[in-house]
């Protein structure tokens, strides 16, 4: 079964695979700082006419939930906030794109955080991306 990427149920698919991850459960231990959300920007010309993003409750190796939502507002609470437009985060969900190198040349941009803790964090951040690898993902573009 295949999941529109953003949507819940690709949100959701997402917490599972991670949460199967062994690799990202071994690298994640450590990873103590809170929630992380990833924002998309709006982009009406592919039908993300606002916002959208997913909070995950990430926590000692495991995805504790996930929370689909839709507005900057909606992710104020969070420690850590990642946003780019739709073609980066496929790009990166596709593998293509480093996520933790991509922040550093800010085509994935902390907007609330601190940096040298996510670089911290180089082999989960990877095991993040594998583990979208592995959600069969319907891209919008």
């Amino acid at each position: 079964m295949s999941f529109k990427f953003p949507s819940e149920a690709w949100t959701k698919a997402y917490q599972d695979a991670v949460n199967a991850n062994e690799g990202y459960r071994t690298h994640g231990k450590p990873w103590t700082f809170g929630a992380v959300a990833f924002v998309i920007k709006a982009d009406p010309s592919i039908g993300i006419p606002d916002d959208v993003g997913m909070i995950m409750d990430v926590h000692e190796g495991v995805c504790r939930g996930t929370q689909f939502v839709t507005g900057m507002d909606a992710v104020q609470e969070a420690p850590f906030i990642v946003v780019a437009d739709y073609a980066r985060w496929r790009a990166c969900l596709e593998g293509k794109l480093d996520p933790i190198k991509s922040m550093m040349e800010g085509k994935l941009k902390l907007t609330k955080g601190h940096l040298p803790t996510m670089l911290r964090f180089v082999e989960s951040s990877r095991q993040l991306v594998v583990s979208a690898t592995h959600v069969d993902t319907e891209f919008l573009a």
